[in-house]
This record gives structure tokens, C-alpha cells and sequence, in this order.
């Protein structure tokens, strides 16, 4: 189905205010339900899943160093929205088919609130997963102002829950901020970016099964997805209607599969001014930003001197990526577009400040120990493909067991043929370096056969990060310090269809 591009507007999405106050401190209640709402005009309204009659779910703004507590509801009814793969683990047919779990991404947070996939509840709490500690989690936010999101992470339907619409962003204001002087106000504006297909009658398509399709085995998790039509906001190629003035926008890749890189049809540049877990050092002027799945990036665009224009957001990114098939430019190579159609209604003062922030490295000599982690391509015993971290499988015994307060040096080699983005729940880490490797030695050997020097990374990444691109044929090293607390927490690629189908680790963090 083809739909007409920019005839609706950019949904901006609201924020939630707090439902009271517990032990003293601000208590939100996100209540996940399903319902219908109008996607496209040229769509009957579609029936999604979201966060108080919200699709994607309102935003929870709070300040750092400021404790809230969110209750995550499942108001959910008992049939899933999409066909759920029974042969995968933790969606086995005797697990109830709709469950949820809801992680706030990138959030520094204990383990009973970090959003375990065992940690599973139904609704009104009747079933919950064996990891399952608690109703109303705690979010200290006791870290660097940036841009989070929340989503569902239920294991074995982590893609279908957040395919549906179980996700939203969040915002840690760090009130330091003020002083940078930015856009703010209406003109800094949260983009979602999903990509969806749809049948005739608006209803969310989503495959029951791989081509060719597997033996025996319907409904069959795929090994990617991606969407014939990009969302922003909820909304199929929305416009927003912008003054010619500087405008802050904190952008969030929320598909399950796709990677973005964005681009102006002016020719424009972005000033990148943050990433995952923060501002970067200084602003970082560039006309193209890879942006993979579970990514944020912060960016200033300046439409001062484009009165009257309409500027398209654009991708030209493959998939999958980096050597998939090339983007179709008249569709997924189009996101939204900016009309510069407003007048100017006061004056603009904000700046883009040379200096943002101090970004303290970490060293490799003060790692405790480097960890040599292989992501690799395996076939399961439908023989359907599947990806592995480190050769092993979710239930497997925890073989990662950082000690708390220590610095790792974690080496990715990536041995598969496409880009895994990497989370890594509770740390922010720094990347150290890309190197290209021989693949065919390592497999015979075990050992690393470098074949070319050590690229460090994108000016743009040279932040807090924690979500990384491990590109094919290449070692990644990144360092961190586990902290400020112990206990459990997974670790995983964040293409959603493949860490549903066992690419996904559990980590322990001991004292």
C-alpha cells in the first residue's frame, strides 16, 4: 500500500504529569492498553498498542538526581495483536501470549526496575515471569541529562510488544543546561522514528513467517523487518511547520530493524550536540548521522535562512545494514519534512555553544581485565538462522561477572555478515576502536589477524554511549565501570528480532 507523504502533521507528544506523590516523591501510573487511532489520513484507524491512549506513550520528563516511581501497568487484553513464535525461547506455548516488561533504555537503575525479560507480569499482575520482584520501580536518574526511551522487553516478544506501540520517550533535564543557552520550549522536539506496514483495512502488518518459510514451523520469528512506510511520532511521513530559526531535536530509532542515516535534502548540516548518554564535548557539524536501532542522537538544525522552503528529512541507509539492499529514495530514503512556513515570533537568542561539556576518559590501563566477545551466525534445530553472543544461548550459565567499581575493556568481533547494534544495560561506556580482522582465520584459529590499523571512532560518538555498532569483520573495543550498583542485568544486540531468537546475555555484577 502506498500512501501520500506529508499530508499529516507531526504529532508532538505530550508529557505526563506525575499521578500524586509516593514516600514523597513524584508517582507516575503508564497504563499499556490497546486501542485505535488514526496513523495516516488515508488510513482507516488502526489499532495499536500504547501508553495512556497514546501511540508512541507520553513522555516522562524528570530532573537529575531527582527520584520518581513509575508503575507500569499491562491493561492489555489476552490475544496478541501479531502471531507469536511458540519455538523461541521464553514464548513457549505453555507462556501466556501477551506479557510485558517495560526497560527504560540507557537508564542507570537497580535490577528490580531495570525491566528484566524474565520479569514479566500480565495483566493485573495474574501471571509474572520468575524474575518478576516487584510493581512500581525506581528511577534515582542520577546521571547526565540526555535522552532516554522506554520500551517494552518481555523476552521471546520483545519485537511484537514494541512493534505494536509499547514505547515512549524520557527526558533527564540536568538544570546545569540552562546555561548552553539552546533552543528550548516549542522548539525542541522529540522524533520517534519506527517503520510499519499495513494491510488494506489500516491494521498493522507484521509477518507470520520468513521467505522461504519455515517447515512446520507458523507463526516463525523472522530475521529482520523492516517497514514499507517510516512513522515519526506515530504519524507516516509527518511535516512539522517550523519558524526560520534554530530548532533542537532529540532523535530516538525506535525500529525494530532498520537503521537511519539521516540527511537534509538542503545539503544542510546538523550540529550533533549529544548522544546516548549525553552532550558530547563540543558540537559536531555533519552532513550525514548513522543512527542504529535503540541510538539517540541530539541535534540542532538551523532553518534561519530557509524562509519558505520545504526540507526533507532523508535515509540512505541499507538494509540490513551495511550490505543489504540499497534504500528506495521516493520511500524509506524519505523520514518527514520541515516546512519553514512559520513567521519568526520573537527574536532568536539561542546559540550553539563552542564548548558543551566535559567528557572525562576512561583508560585502558585501568581496566581489571579485557573480555574477547564473539557475536556469531549460527542455525537453530529448524534450521532457521540465528545470532549468538559469545556462542551461547540466554539460559546458558552467566559467564560475564564484572566486579562492581571495575573498569572492562569488552573487544566485540563481529563474525557475522551485518552490523549488530550492542546494548548494555546500567553502564555508559566510551569506544575505544574499530580494526578490521581476517573472519576465515579467526574461525580456524581463534585468533585475531588484524588487517588494518585501528580506526578510532566518529567524532560523533566520542560520548557516552550505550548502544554501539559492531560492524562486520571488525573488532569493536569499548571500556566502561560498572557502577553504582550489583546484581543482574542483560546485555544484547538491539535488532529486536534478534535478540528475541537468543541474542541476549545475562551479566553479573558482584561485590
Amino acid at each position: 500500500m502506498t500512501l501520500a507523504k506529508f499530508v499529516d502533521k507531526l504529532p508532538i507528544i505530550r508529557t505526563i504529569k506525575p499521578k500524586g506523590r509516593m514516600d514523597g516523591v513524584p508517582y507516575y501510573q503508564m497504563r499499556i492498553q490497546q486501542f485505535k487511532q488514526k496513523l495516516h489520513r488515508d488510513l482507516p484507524e488502526t489499532t495499536v498498542w500504547g501508553l495512556e491512549g497514546n501511540y508512541p506513550g507520553p513522555t516522562i520528563e524528570a530532573k537529575k538526581n531527582q527520584l520518581i516511581k513509575v508503575e507500569w501497568m499491562n491493561e492489555l487484553p489476552s490475544k496478541h495483536l501479531l502471531p507469536v513464535d511458540t519455538t523461541i525461547h521464553g514464548a513457549e506455548p505453555n507462556k501466556p501470549r501477551v506479557r510485558t516488561v517495560v526497560h527504560l533504555h540507557g537508564g542507570v537503575v537497580q535490577p528490580d526496575s531495570d525491566g528484566y525479560p524474565d520479569a514479566w507480569f500480565t495483566n493485573g499482575y495474574r501471571e509474572v515471569g520468575p524474575e518478576f520482584k516487584k510493581k512500581i520501580y525506581d528511577y534515582p536518574n542520577m546521571q547526565r541529562g540526555t535522552t532516554l526511551w522506554y520500551h517494552s522487553h518481555a523476552i521471546g516478544i520483545t519485537r511484537l510488544n514494541v512493534y505494536a506501540g509499547v514505547a515512549g520517550a524520557y527526558i533527564i533535564r540536568d538544570p546545569a543546561e540552562k546555561r548552553l543557552n539552546l533552543p528550548k520550549g516549542k522548539y525542541e522536539v522529540t522524533l520517534l522514528i519506527q517503520d510499519r506496514t499495513f494491510n488494506d483495512d489500516g491494521s498493522l502488518y507484521y509477518p507470520c513467517e520468513p521467505k522461504p518459510p519455515i517447515p512446520n514451523v507458523c507463526p516463525s520469528i523472522v530475521s529482520d523487518f523492516f517497514g514499507d512506510n517510516i512513522l515519526v511520532n506515530g504519524k507516516v511521513w509527518p511535516y512539522l511547520e517550523v519558524e526560520p530559526r534554530k530548532y533542537r531535536f532529540r532523535i530516538v530509532n525506535g525500529s525494530n530493524s532498520r537503521f537511519y542515516r539521516i540527511g537534509l535534502s538542503s545539503s544542510q548540516p546538523f550540529y550533533q550536540i549529544g548522544t546516548d548518554g549525553g552532550f558530547l564535548e563540543s558540537p559536531v557539524i555533519a552532513k550525514k548521522i548513522l543512527i542504529a536501532p535503540g541510538e539517540r542522537v541530539d541535534v540542532i538544525i538551523d532553518f534561519s535562512k530557509l524562509r519558505g522552503d520545504s526540507i526533507v528529512l532523508t535515509n540512505n541507509a541499507p538494509s540490513p545494514f551495511p550490505r543489504g539492499n540499497p534504500v528506495n529514495l521516493t520511500t524509506e530514503g524519505q523520514i518527514m519534512q520541515f516546512r519553514v512556513s512559520k513567521y519568526l515570533t520573537s527574536y532568536d537568542y539561542s546559540t550553539i555553544p563552542y564548548r558543551l561539556n566535559i567528557i572525562k576518559p576512561l583508560y585502558e590501563r585501568d581496566a581489571r581485565l579485557e573480555r574477547y566477545l564473539t557475536l556469531v551466525r549460527e542455525t537453530d534445530k529448524y534450521g532457521r538462522a540465528f545470532l549468538l553472543l559469545d556462542d551461547k544461548r540466554w539460559d546458558d550459565p552467566i559467564t560475564i561477572k564484572p566486579l562492581l567499581g571495575s573498569i572492562e575493556v569488552w573487544t566485540l568481533i563481529n563474525l557475522a555478515n551485518s552490523t549488530h547494534p550492542i546494548h548494555i544495560h546500567l553502564v555508559n561506556f566510551q569506544i575505544l576502536d574499530r580494526q578490521p580482522f581476517d573472519v576465515e582465520h579467526y574461525k580456524e584459529t581463534g585468533k585475531i589477524l588484524t588487517t588494518g590499523p585501528a580506526v578510532l571512532p566518529a567524532l560523533n560518538e566520542r560520548g557516552w554511549k550505550d548502544t554501539v555498532r559492531a560492524n562486520p569483520s571488525e573488532i569493536t573495543r569499548i571500556i566502561m565501570r560498572f557502577v553504582p550498583y550489583s546484581g543482574l542485568y542483560p546485555w544484547h544486540c538491539h535488532i529486536l528480532e534478534h535478540e528475541d531468537h537468543e541474542m541476549m546475555r545475562p551479566y553479573e555484577i558482584i561485590t
